[in-house]
């Protein structure tokens, strides 16, 4: 019985990890942009091209 106490203990402190890396996540701004990534690879990078 004393496994399952501490086993859920652990697991509840896992779970308050994530929870909080979450919202670090969306209150530094990780997701604003959420148009941009998927329409990029539409746009030409002239930058990396190689020359002849």
């Amino acid at each position: 019985m004393k496994v399952i106490i501490l086993l859920l203990g652990i697991s509840l402190l896992v779970a308050v990890f994530f929870l909080a890396a979450y919202l670090w996540s969306v209150r530094s701004g990780q997701f604003e942009d959420d148009y941009s990534p998927a329409h990029r690879i539409f746009f030409d990078d002239d930058n990396h091209q190689s020359k002849p």
